[in-house]
């Protein structure tokens, strides 16, 4: 178990005059054991902080904490269509993602999946099992961290909550470090101990989930909450 730090990450696409600051100097901790909602809206930068931490990403400047050379942060991400390799078996998949040997069928029953699904090609499965499937290959690096970037959103909203049932049992269960990002603040507060609101690459707001989304002090936290739908009566 470990926490997952950004210290002034910096991260520019183009050339200095001319390119885009995708990140601009942000600070972030994701303490240990705990899972931090980043939320903001499209092109607000929280894929790409995600994309840094893996090395996806390079940073113009700052430093991240563990290093993604180091190998103890796991990604998961949004499309599961593109997740997998068409040509592999679940199982064959899980099992490459996996630093020594590792216990596919247990997996797989872990995120909620027959152990006997092993050998099934990714076109045989849903959209929401194939993310079971990329949640069980991120596990099988034994990471310290897991980064989940949007991985609700492609689904069906019928499939949604089975899903985020999944990712909030493994963490508790394992006791893992997450961040978790997702442009929804429903879902931030389902799964979050701790939310980080992002802007125009920079965090405007940080704090414990009940009280940025209970109280919000920044105007662009008040902007999301308010654009939220509401439930008819």
């Amino acid at each position: 178990m470990r926490e997952l730090t950004f210290e002034n990450v910096t991260v520019r696409f183009g050339s200095r005059r001319r390119g885009t600051v995708a990140v601009d100097d942000v600070s972030l901790r994701v303490p240990a054991g705990q899972v931090v909602g980043l939320v903001g809206e499209s092109g607000s930068g929280k894929s790409t902080l995600a994309r840094a931490a893996v090395g996806l990403a390079p940073l113009a400047s700052g430093r991240i904490s563990p290093a993604p050379h180091e190998r103890h942060v796991q990604m998961v991400f949004q499309d599961p269509y593109s997740a997998l390799d068409p040509r592999m078996s679940v199982g064959e998949s899980i099992a490459e993602a996996g630093r020594r040997a590792v216990d596919v069928a247990g997996l797989l029953e872990l995120v909620g999946l027959p152990g006997d699904r092993a050998g099934d090609r990714p076109h045989l499965l849903s959209g929401g099992q194939r993310q079971r499937v990329a949640l069980a290959r991120a596990l099988a690096g034994d990471p310290e961290v897991i980064i989940a970037d949007e991985i609700t959103s492609a689904l069906d909203v019928s499939i949604q909550g089975a899903v985020l049932n999944v990712v909030r049992e493994l963490q508790r269960r394992m006791n893992l470090t997450m961040l978790f990002i997702s442009h929804n603040l429903a879902v931030v507060r389902y799964v979050s101990d701790i939310v980080a609101v992002m802007k125009d690459g920079r965090i405007v707001e940080y704090g414990p989930v009940d009280e940025v989304l209970g109280d919000p002090r920044h105007e662009y936290t008040r902007e999301l909450l308010a654009a939220v739908p509401r439930p008819a009566h």
